[in-house]
């Protein structure tokens, strides 16, 4: 994939470059796709994301907002460290190199950088994932075979030292054709070496607990057990 930095007035994107002519800062509003119709449904999450039919095919939007305390100060504002430094551009450089390395991430189409003075806004586009659930959706129903594919995925990213701030039951997705997927990559970061996976597996346990689900412990804890 070759990056391209496309100038939208004080918008910069940053974009896969097959892409790139189709872009505009448009791309970055949902209420613009709105106004086109061309919203299919939302997504939630934290950024509301909402999944599009675009020209270049089905994408998804999702804004970058901020959670906790700060966010009754600004709900999408970020303090300007530098356009390299922003949260999205450092998603879809992250993106990319996960999916050079043969890692089951959405691949990424375009990141905005939104600067407002000492702050920032951002949103990115990504590749929809078609015929996938979340597992907050499939844990109570989980074979043992499918627990283990979990286990075995998230190993993979765990060795090639991906650390995830926020693994939980909504950001992994499981495909028709059994793939597994990790989704809202934000704040992650790849360390350069294998990482210690416990503490990102004790926070999936908590979010399937907090979902109040039956008949996933079972499975969990045969396959993922050995990380916690």
């Amino acid at each position: 994939m070759t990056e391209v930095l496309i100038n939208q007035g004080r918008i910069r994107i940053l974009a896969d470059g097959e892409v790139a002519e189709w872009l505009t800062q448009d791309w970055f509003a949902p209420e613009w796709w709105k106004h086109e119709g061309l919203v299919l449904k939302s997504l939630g999450g934290r950024g509301q994301a909402v999944l599009l039919d675009s020209s270049v095919g089905h994408l998804v939007l999702r804004r970058f907002l901020r959670g906790g305390w700060v966010s009754r100060l600004s709900e999408d504002a970020y303090l300007n460290l530098g356009i390299h430094r922003s949260r999205a551009f450092r998603e879809f450089r992250l993106l990319k190199t996960l999916r050079r390395l043969q890692l089951p991430v959405p691949e990424p189409v375009a990141a905005s950088f939104e600067p407002n003075g000492l702050t920032y806004k951002a949103g990115l586009l990504t590749r929809f994932i078609p015929d996938a659930s979340e597992l907050a959706e499939l844990a109570p129903q989980l074979s043992i075979a499918q627990w283990s594919d979990l286990a075995s995925t998230l190993e993979d990213f765990f060795s090639a030292g991906l650390s995830h701030p926020d693994l939980n039951a909504r950001n992994l997705l499981l495909d028709r054709s059994g793939q597994w997927h990790l989704l809202d990559l934000d704040r992650a970061v790849l360390r350069g070496r294998e990482v210690d996976g416990r503490a990102m597996c004790r926070r999936l346990a908590r979010s399937l607990e907090k979902l109040c689900l039956s008949g996933w412990r079972q499975g969990f804890d045969a396959s993922l057990g050995r990380f916690c």
